[in-house]
């Protein structure tokens, strides 16, 4: 019984890593927040977000801007860390936008990223 086993679900490799980076958005009294947080476990559509002070919820969306580069991304969950004072926020960058940081992971950008006005869904006005 002292062995328990968790099922990873994640399709995609996740690179242990310490990225200082910005987030900002609306927190859950309707404010307008902008804050340095942490980024650790990343891949090309998440990351593991620490040190957050900003009240969030599933489902917001929030920006990360990482080495002059800006991605949305998807709060998928949020607890408190392991002092009790501080947030983490597991996050899905919403398709359409690029990763910030694609370059760490190895990848290469896509020569033709699907413009945030023709994503799925979407349709583009004359």
């Amino acid at each position: 019984m002292g062995n328990i086993r968790t099922i990873d679900r994640r399709s995609e490799a996740r690179r242990e890593a310490h990225l200082a980076l910005t987030v900002w958005g609306v927190d859950i009294q309707g404010e307008h927040f902008l804050q340095d947080v942490h980024a650790r476990d990343i891949s090309l559509s998440g990351a593991l977000l620490s040190g957050l002070d900003t009240d969030l919820r599933s489902g917001d969306v929030i920006g990360i801007l990482y080495a002059g580069k800006k991605a949305r991304y998807r709060v998928i969950w949020i607890r408190y860390d392991g002092t009790g004072d501080k947030m983490q926020a597991a996050v899905h960058r919403l398709q359409a936008d690029p990763c910030p940081w694609m370059e760490l992971l190895g990848e290469t950008p896509d020569p033709h990223p699907v413009p945030a006005n023709q994503a799925p869904g979407k349709e583009s006005r004359p």
